[in-house]
């Protein structure tokens, strides 16, 4: 085993000053893109790059305490530390999901339960973008479907950091609530749902839109009654046409800003869709245990009786709803990142 931690450990400092060699090339500087992701590389190296730092001097130690009988009462605590920091070092090794350090669009669409579902929809926005700022993220409204009783049938917004897919990734899928809603005059507690879409922002690097397979209409905003909210054209709806994907956007005054707007979400699904087509393509033994963050999936439920929220795919219930529905999520998020980390090792142990 030692041999090969060993060879990762060369390997990864070989990598890391290979990264840190790149950063210092001024011919680097004259693509933004290229800089970016020199940038992004060092920084994801750096922390395994410490972790093997600390395992030579624990090995270092190790080796000194087996040699020396006054050192030897103090082997059982080097080698504890040295085996702790060999399994840290495998688990920062296992392969990340490159779209990890990306930022992210959120769709969330009202589900089953009429208007208490518009309202919940509402509530998983607030608790969503209200995450984002506890994690120092900086997030944006990209378009928003308001419902009269003050929920959303659909609302779109972004969140800007580094690091933002990993963290947002887990909040995919279907989250049901079951709560007494404020209109049920007998006290019943309904069941009502919110779908949550997160997608890495696509850079246009990566998704190249051909400007001929785009059908692009111009009409008037509308609010949530229906009635024309504007008296311009500036309401966008972009069709792709290969795909069939079709985005709205009319929050702005300017048509071209909606225009902007319309064609980053594009992007960000044309990424979405063509990362499924991949996952799919992966043979089903490689393939997530937790959870592929499809809309249909039922990921977490929430309970207002009991304060209790459980996430159905690491079995984790809390008693802390107000506080999760404040942003408070990051056990989830810690809970689901390390059982992402434990599936990839016990993949790749067997590969």
């Amino acid at each position: 085993m030692a041999a090969t931690i060993e060879s990762l450990v060369d390997e990864l400092e070989r990598s890391y000053a290979e990264a840190q060699e790149r950063m210092n090339d001024p011919a680097l500087y004259s693509d933004r893109n290229s800089a970016r992701d020199a940038g992004r590389r060092l920084k994801e190296l750096e922390g395994p790059w410490k972790l093997a730092q600390e395992w030579r001097e624990a090995r270092e130690d190790a080796e000194a305490a087996r040699a020396d009988s006054d050192l030897r009462e103090l082997l059982p605590e080097t080698e504890e530390r040295l085996e702790r920091l060999e399994d840290e070092l495998k688990l920062a090794l296992v392969e990340r999901d490159p779209n990890d350090a990306k930022d992210v669009i959120v769709e969330i669409r009202q589900g089953v339960g009429g208007d208490e579902a518009a309202i919940w929809a509402g509530d998983v926005f607030r608790m969503l973008t209200r995450y984002a700022e506890r994690r120092g993220f900086k997030w944006e409204t990209l378009g928003a479907n308001p419902n009269e009783t003050g929920g959303f049938k659909e609302v779109t917004f972004a969140v800007k950091g580094d690091g933002a897919y990993s963290v947002f990734k887990w909040e995919g899928g279907t989250h049901r609530v079951q709560r007494v809603p404020e209109t049920e005059s007998q006290g019943r507690i309904h069941t009502s749902t919110a779908t949550v879409a997160v997608m890495p922002e696509a850079e246009e690097v990566e998704v190249d839109v051909d400007g001929n397979d785009l059908k692009i209409d111009v009409y008037r905003s509308t609010g949530p009654g229906g009635q024309s909210v504007n008296t311009t054209d500036s309401a966008v709806r972009i069709t792709h046409l290969p795909t069939g994907i079709v985005v709205a956007m009319q929050d702005e005054k300017s048509q071209l800003q909606n225009k902007q707007k319309a064609l980053r979400v594009l992007r960000a699904r044309l990424l979405e869709a063509e990362l499924r087509r991949q996952r799919e393509e992966l043979d089903a033994a490689r393939r997530s245990q937790i959870g592929s963050g499809e809309r249909s999936e039922k990921i977490r439920t929430y309970n207002f009786p009991e304060s209790r929220i459980t996430d159905h795919r690491v079995k984790l219930t809390v008693h802390r709803l107000e506080g999760a529905l404040d942003g408070a999520l990051d056990e989830f998020t810690e809970a689901l990142s390390a059982e992402e980390r434990r599936q990839a090792l016990e993949t790749a142990a067997t590969t």
